[in-house]
């Protein structure tokens, strides 16, 4: 029978320490430290960052957002891709070796999997071994761990849209709402299945990144690279025989490259879309190098251009910033200071004008002509705040309702407007008018355009 796909085999990642592996974990801990940490940190009277869908306003330390500045959102996306743009021409998957969430949560889970388990040896031996008490306490020990990591994470990413200090009393009284307890566990169990079971497999098949990465590196682009050169024909040695003598290469052929490696392949076969740039074979070379006496960076971070030409770390580094990194550069800094000058300059309230159409016009009981609108404030400060109403466009044109509105913090309200002119003033049809809406005690105002129906 033929087999229309291969089995795929457990991967057991061996442990390792280095340079690359202490800022892996690094990244880890500074990115766990925002993830879990910032829900409990309070602004004022609320919670610093919480976006309340519920009332559609997000909160961002001092910066309240209505769906009004989803175009704030879309700079934020255009940044992202900007910056991962650059970082991929820069360093190639330098994101999905040091901060992809799917990278972080499964070194996690992997270095709670060794701390019950053991290291790779000793993780192969269990799985193999028959059942037994022993196994029974480890996995199950293991598994524990697992859950209530993964319930925790689920329980932070809701305490991101309903204030979590609430959501934890809730929790612990189970009065959960139905749609929280689904989110919740919804989370923790793609947490639990992705970071425990798939692991590389996300990587490998689910992640697009993977497939179009190489649409965007180039001869320069910093990769893991194994000296083919330096490192063939390979094969073990003791540590005091000459490689020369023997007709050897560097690599002894340890196979620790392969061991290391969190997607199972081997670097010394050349860039593969499942490398997901970590470092961690070369971290584990150079300690197999330490060892030999010979020269460190047998696999390195090096550019096909520097492979083929020996260039020199400087030479590299020079290279890197070439036209196309400038180009990227310029445009995520002027794009950045763009979205950063926009929200300084952002009033913070917004205002919505539209008119009754229940009534085009009318003549009141003084022998004016009257519109009618009606006017939204929303207040995105978190004091309350009056404002003073006043419209343009029209000789004798004036607000013939309350001129000044409050509104609580954080808030929005709609008044009826009334505005009137003498009646024959102006001929008849659609006139153009502008209100203005003026924050009492800032200089913060906002100009709305409108018509003035004036009957034939």
């Amino acid at each position: 029978m033929v087999s229309l796909y291969a089995a795929s085999k457990k991967i057991y990642p061996r442990s390792v320490e280095g340079i690359f592996a202490y800022w892996r974990w690094i990244l880890v801990v500074l990115t766990q430290l925002v993830f879990y940490g910032l829900p409990w940190f309070e602004w004022g009277t609320r919670q610093a960052v919480l976006f309340d869908l519920a009332s559609r306003r997000f909160y961002i330390f001092g910066l309240v957002l209505y769906p009004q500045d989803f175009i704030y959102l879309t700079g934020l996306l255009v940044i992202s891709a900007l910056a991962l743009f650059l970082f991929t021409a820069v360093a190639g998957r330098l994101w999905c070796g040091y901060a992809c969430p799917q990278t972080v949560y499964s070194e996690i889970f992997l270095w709670i999997e060794r701390k019950v388990e053991g290291d790779r040896s000793a993780r192969m031996r269990l799985d193999d071994a028959d059942f037994s008490l022993e196994k029974l306490v480890k996995k199950w020990y293991k598994h524990i761990i697992w859950i209530f990591l993964s319930i925790w994470t689920g329980f932070t990413f809701v305490g991101y849209f309903t204030p979590i200090r609430e959501l934890a009393m809730e929790f612990f009284l189970t009065q959960m709402s139905s749609w929280e307890l689904f989110w919740v566990f919804f989370y923790a169990f793609a947490t639990y299945g992705n970071a425990g079971f798939m692991r590389e497999q996300v990587c490998k098949y689910m992640c697009p990144y993977a497939r179009f990465q190489s649409a965007m590196f180039d001869n320069d682009t910093l990769i893991v690279t194994y000296d083919t050169e330096r490192g063939e024909p390979r094969g073990p040695r003791s540590k005091k025989a000459e490689a020369g003598a023997l007709s050897l290469g560097a690599c002894v052929d340890c196979t620790l490259c392969v061991q290391v490696c969190p997607t199972g392949i081997d670097i010394r076969d050349g860039l593969q879309y499942e490398c997901i740039g970590c470092g961690a074979c070369a971290d584990v070379c150079d300690t197999v190098m330490d060892k030999m006496g010979y020269a460190r960076g047998l696999v390195r971070y090096s550019t096909q251009n520097a492979m083929d030409n020996k260039w020199t770390p400087q030479q590299i580094w020079q290279r890197l910033m070439r036209p196309r990194i400038q180009i990227y550069t310029m445009i995520l800094v002027a794009v950045t200071v763009g979205l950063f000058v926009s929200l300084s300059l952002r009033t913070p309230f917004k205002v919505d004008v539209m008119r009754d159409r229940s009534t085009l016009s009318r003549i009141t009981e003084y022998g004016t002509l009257e519109n009618v609108y009606r006017l939204q404030i929303m207040n995105a400060a978190e004091t309350v705040q009056t404002y003073r109403l006043s419209v343009k466009g029209l000789p004798g044109l004036k607000i013939t309702t309350d001129t000044e509105v409050m509104v609580d913090p954080a808030q929005a309200r709609w008044v009826v407007l009334r505005a009137d002119i003498p009646y024959g003033s102006v001929e008849g049809g659609s006139h153009k008018i502008t209100f203005e809406i003026q924050a009492l005690g800032t200089d913060d105002f906002v100009v709305e355009k409108s018509v003035f129906i004036v009957p034939r």
